[in-house]
């Protein structure tokens, strides 16, 4: 009985915050939903940089701008499903009132992944329990914000549990591509590049703890910035996973394009945040190293093609393939198939300590009847598996299908006590310390590495389900803790990355990981999609990674197809 009374609450709050949300946006006035302006075409077509000026030097006021950022949103909304929380009319009034007009982001909007508390609202994460309770007052992230003279105004939608590369819960519903509505944008800070690909803002923060700001953007073609730990404000939201700190989520920037992100990135640490919040170091911007970076003549790049997990698949080849070839057309040092410490090894330490309360935790806040995301259903069920029938299936796997990688992610696929949980952080250190001595050796002297994004781009909607474990390219990074910026490069041609007849044979005697992933590739129906690369620097390298982006981009002007061109605001 009580389940079933659980099970109405849980439909009532969905309709409710869905009703909520449509009846804000009905009740909008025209300045967000009549027809968009030569004034707002010369507003969105300016970078953030020129805006500020504008509005420090009275040409602009930050309501100008905020109208014409949020009529976009409202039209992406329309297509994708990616917005929450629509703050517009309070952010009027913030705009009027409340930011600072003469800070370094003076009147321009901010969009928020649903997570970050924002005074007067819910911070659901998408999960109906945490519905109705709207927060008392801003966030520290918000705070700084608006002391930068930032004006939040949507925040975005994402996955139940925030574990997954799509971006979908019962509370908010589904979340699209705005390339193509049958393809996940990406997660978990999916609205956020839905949001920003479409056009519907310039600028936005998401977090990241297995690539959660870097595959979105892979797979909507924007840019992000995954920062190290303690570089970037983390206060002031809330999680699926409080107290989860064997691999640490880190909040970070999104873009429209990479002249934003950097100009973004730059505002937010001269705030000194550190001020703010006791988790960021005080570390100032450091101006010169993104100089060095833009004037030095030749680099030497390392190139990860795979992480022997998952080989990356056709398109995912040829955009990493195009940048080493623009890179070296520029006369920089390429040292392709670069070998460092297995990445398989990291995959292992970092899902058992990222699951090691059995999975507890994020479906802890699921009401009865609730959807979790696909995949992190997938784990949580086989972690509920008693031991003897999940040690079964593992020699089963391991023996019988012989598929070594696959049977080593599930062997220890268990409860942690804190005995075990120690053990795999003296691991993970010891494997920070592996590749630091790899990277540290005069033999691989590399400035930069690239690697690809993710095996595949953008994943239809329910793939996450076989694919749950396809994250290894990114999550490598963040157990290391390294800083990284996503670049988009180029579209998915149907004619140039289909898999031939020999790799559509091969595909079947992939490991159990790569099966999953690539049991969804499909050229053809992911035609037009976007693919990025990774660009990967030491731990606390944000402007020389910033830097390097910007390489990349000036060598992809200088070859066939440019630089990538995103969707025009229409």
């Amino acid at each position: 009985m009580v389940a079933l009374f659980d099970y109405w609450e849980h439909r009532q709050a969905c309709k409710r915050k869905q009703v909520e949300r449509a009846t804000r946006i009905a009740d909008l006035s025209t300045s967000y939903t009549s027809p968009i302006t030569a004034q707002d075409r010369d507003i969105l077509d300016k970078p953030i940089k020129e805006l500020v000026q504008a509005v420090h030097k009275e040409i602009l006021k930050p309501i100008d701008i905020l109208r014409s950022y949020g009529k976009v949103a409202i039209r992406a909304h329309a297509e994708t499903n990616c917005l929450t929380e629509v703050m517009l009319p309070e952010a009027e009034d913030w705009a009027e009132h409340e930011i600072n007009i003469n800070g370094p982001l003076a009147g321009i909007p901010v969009s928020l992944k649903d997570s970050i508390a924002v005074g007067g609202f819910d911070v659901s994460v998408g999960y109906s329990c945490n519905t109705g309770k709207p927060y008392s007052k801003d966030g520290t992230l918000v705070r700084i914000l608006k002391d930068a003279g930032a004006i939040p105004y949507v925040k975005t939608n994402l996955p139940t549990t925030l574990l997954s590369f799509e971006s979908t819960n019962d509370v908010w519903g589904r979340c699209t591509n705005p390339h193509n509505s049958a393809y996940s944008p990406g997660g978990s800070t999916g609205g956020e590049s839905a949001l920003l690909a479409y056009g519907g803002g310039r600028i936005g923060i998401g977090s990241d703890v297995a690539g959660s700001v870097r595959a979105p953007a892979h797979f909507s073609g924007i840019y992000s910035l995954r920062c190290s730990t303690g570089r970037w404000p983390k206060m002031g939201m809330n999680t699926s996973m409080p107290g989860q700190e064997g691999i640490p989520s880190v909040f970070s920037p999104m873009a429209r394009t990479l002249e934003d992100l950097a100009y973004f990135t730059k505002s937010m640490i001269g705030m000194k945040p550190w001020e703010y919040d006791h988790s960021v170091h005080p570390l100032p911007w450091r101006e010169d190293s993104l100089q060095r970076v833009k004037h030095q003549q030749v680099f030497r790049v390392g190139v990860l093609r795979t992480d022997g997990v998952i080989p990356p698949s056709p398109a995912c080849a040829r955009a990493l393939t195009r940048v080493t070839n623009a890179l070296q057309s520029r006369g920089h040092i390429i040292i392709d198939n670069i070998t460092p410490p297995t990445p398989l090894t990291a995959l292992q330490i970092a899902s058992q300590l990222l699951t090691s309360d059995a999975c507890r935790t994020y479906t802890s806040y699921l009401r009865p009847g609730e959807n979790s995301d696909p995949g992190a259903a997938q784990m949580s069920f086989y972690m509920s598996l008693p031991r003897p029938l999940k040690y079964i299936h593992y020699l089963y796997t391991r023996y019988i299908k012989r598929d070594e990688i696959w049977a080593g992610l599930l062997k220890n696929w268990t409860e942690k006590s804190s005995f075990q949980q120690w053990k795999l952080v003296a691991q993970r250190e010891s494997y920070k310390a592996d590749w630091h001595a790899w990277w540290s050796d005069p033999s691989h002297a590399f400035d930069f590495i690239l690697a690809p994004p993710n095996a595949t781009p953008a994943v239809p909607h329910g793939a996450m389900r076989d694919a749950v474990s396809s994250c290894g390219y990114t999550f490598l990074f963040n157990l290391l803790d390294y800083t990284c910026g996503i670049v988009p490069v180029l579209h998915v041609d149907q004619e140039l990355d289909g898999l031939t007849d020999r790799e559509e044979q091969e595909r079947m005697g992939l490991n159990g990981v790569a099966r999953g992933a690539y049991m969804h590739y499909d050229a053809v129906a992911m035609h037009g999609l976007p693919v990025g690369v990774q660009v990967v620097g030491k731990r606390l390298e944000e402007e020389r990674v910033l830097g390097f982006m910007g390489r990349v981009e000036e060598a992809l002007d200088g070859v066939e197809g440019g630089r990538y061109v995103g969707l025009e605001i229409e």
